[in-house]
């Protein structure tokens, strides 16, 4: 894994932790939905372009 990607997610878990500390939970807890949400619409994207033989 390169520096830069590293250095990505050290700041992302800072910022995670600060947000607990402030007790911002139920943004998180938004954000969380979001992103699997958007994820799972990806993956309905790709099993629905699979092709049976």
């Amino acid at each position: 894994m390169s520096n830069e990607v590293e250095r990505f997610l050290e700041t992302q878990d800072e910022v995670v932790s600060l947000m607990f500390l402030e007790n911002k939970s139920d943004e998180l807890t938004d954000i969380l939905v979001e992103a699997l949400e958007e994820a799972l619409k990806i993956l309905k994207f790709e099993v629905s372009h699979d092709t049976v033989h």
